[in-house]
Order: structure tokens, then C-alpha cells, then sequence
């Protein structure tokens, strides 16, 4: 089976396509076949303007048009198309939806903080570690940070916070926001024993990268740490030439990096895994979900 997901992020727009297989023990296992990115960076007219521009309405279109000739390339049948935290304040998001809908035939759903931090919990990474451990799920945007936490197996919280990398940059995060995220994460999570973070975002797993950590071990909140004074100190030039980063990574990085430090002490966690996965393999998971329940409802 062949499915796809396109994500409509504050800072990029993403088309993940995977194949799902029967792995040897029968699960299903997702193998991405192609992953295609383009930095729209929406989030930096409708946090300011609160609208999408025209300029940037005619990117989105060819960018959906783009990824439909891929689909219809690689024989994809099922997609999921969801769109986030820019598309949610953006005033003219319903005409750029009809649009869409009218010039590809693919319909984008704009989903709330809460569905995006459930569909990114839907990876189930935790499951694949001590089960007797506490799980805190980070997920970084451009417009807002999903959080989903979980101990000993059971969901504790989820919610979304509209602090993200695009909104620091502009300076559209104020104090009282990150007391109210700081707060509600010591609340809930002060009862629970030793709390493990787990990553997602394209800034995190540009860290890890640059890292060289072998995979699937974590990185330490002192690592991010000294990525962030050195990230601060280097001009955007000097980040994209000493780390190779492309311009639209360059400078959200820096605050991406601030809100993963600042949750984790909050939440007094001292390391962070990074699965590479995010918000495309989570609505390809959803999708799974849908399409087997069906068969079996058929």
C-alpha cells in the first residue's frame, strides 16, 4: 500500500510518500519512498498581516500542483492533506482552501493544536522504549509547539502553545505565554518520575545531523545548550556556511532551540531522542488507521 500526506507548516510545506509493509511480525512498516520540501515560510506575512499575500497564495498553488503531478507519478491513491498554525490565523485561509481545491482536487483540512500534537503522538515512538518511563513528545513549529505527555504507558495531557520559531523572530511572544507554557508543564509533570523528551521538527533533527550522534541515541540538554550559544553567536552567513544549513533553517534554528531547552528544564528532562518523525508520517499513520478500519467495517 502506497500512501502520501501533505503538511502546510508556518515555514515550509512538506509531501512525504511512503509504501507500508507487513513487517516479520506482522506490523505494518512505514518505508518513506520520497519527501519533498518548500519553504513557503507563511508564518512571516500572517503573523504580522494576518493574511496569506497573493505572491505567496501563487507559491502555495504551484506547490500543491508540483506535488500532485508527483503523486500521479508514483501511483499514490490515498492522501492526507492538513495545513497548521499559519493557516489557521490566516483570515483568507478559506478562499486559499477553495482554490486549492478547485485548481488540484485536493482538499487541505486545517487542523487545531490539539489534532496536530494527537497526530504527531501518532508515531508511537515511545511505545518502542522502557515502558516504565515518563514521555514527553515536542514538536516544534514555525507558529506553535505541540506537546504530548505520557507515564508508564498512559496519556497524561496534550496541547499546543502558539509559541513558535517565526513568532520569536518577530518578537510576538511575550512573557506571560512562556510563564503560561512553563506553568502548565511543571503542573503536569512534577507528579511523574523521570521524564525522557522526544523530538520532532525539522530544526531538531537538523541538530542531531550536525551532532553526529549515532542513531537512535539521544542528545543531552547540555548539548542543545552549547548548540544554542554557539548558534547565537554565529551570524546567519557564518551558520549556513560553518554548518551547511540552507537560509530558511539559518535563523529559526536559534529559537527552535530555545523552546526545546526551555521545555525540557521545565520538565525536568535531561535527554531528548530524535526519531525523525513529524507531522506528515503522523497524518500517513491516521490515514493507515482509516483505510484498515474500513476494510474491515467492508
Amino acid at each position: 500500500m502506497r500512501l502520501a500526506a501533505i503538511d502546510i507548516g508556518s515555514n515550509a510545506a512538506r509531501l512525504l510518500i511512503s509504501d507500508i509493509i507487513k513487517g516479520n511480525n506482522g506490523n505494518p512498516e512505514f518505508i518513506k519512498m520520497a519527501l519533498v520540501r518548500v519553504p513557503l515560510r507563511l508564518g512571516f506575512d500572517v503573523f504580522d498581516k494576518g493574511e496569506i499575500p497573493d505572491t505567496k497564495v501563487e507559491k502555495i498553488i504551484k506547490t500543491i500542483k508540483s506535488y500532485k503531478l508527483l503523486l500521479d507519478v508514483y501511483d499514490v491513491k490515498h492522501l492526507k492533506a492538513c495545513a497548521t498554525s499559519a493557516m489557521r490565523d490566516a483570515a483568507n485561509s478559506p478562499a486559499l482552501i477553495k482554490k486549492i481545491k478547485d485548481e488540484t482536487g485536493i482538499e487541505i483540512e486545517i487542523i487545531s493544536g490539539d489534532q496536530e500534537a494527537s497526530l504527531i503522538y501518532e508515531n508511537h515512538i515511545a511505545e518502542q522504549l522502557n515502558k516504565d518511563e515518563s514521555y514527553l513528545y515536542i514538536d516544534v513549529g514555525g507558529g506553535s509547539t505541540e506537546l504530548t505527555f505520557f507515564s508508564d504507558g498512559e496519556l497524561i495531557f496534550k496541547n499546543s502553545f502558539n509559541i513558535g520559531t517565526i513568532r520569536l523572530l518577530k518578537n510576538q511572544v511575550n512573557e506571560t505565554a512562556w510563564d503560561e507554557m512553563k506553568e502548565y508543564i511543571r503542573s503536569k509533570t512534577k507528579k511523574n518520575h523521570h521524564v525522557t523528551a522526544i523530538g520532532s521538527g525539522g530544526n531538531i533533527n537538523k541538530v542531531f545531523s550536525i551532532s553526529k550522534k549515532k542513531e537512535g541515541k539521544p542528545l543531552s540538554l547540555d548539548l542543545l545548550r552549547d548548540y544554542y550559544k554557539e548558534f547565537s553567536n554565529l551570524s546567519m552567513t557564518q551558520r549556513i556556511s560553518l554548518h551547511k544549513l540552507r537560509e530558511d533553517r539559518a535563523d529559526v534554528i536559534v529559537p527552535a532551540l530555545l523552546i526545546y531547552i526551555n521545555v525540557m528544564r521545565w520538565a525536568d528532562a535531561e535527554e531528548i531522542y530524535v526519531p525523525k518523525i513529524g507531522l506528515a508520517d503522523g497524518l500517513i499513520q491516521n490515514l493507515y488507521k482509516e483505510l484498515k478500519l474500513k476494510e474491515i467495517e467492508v
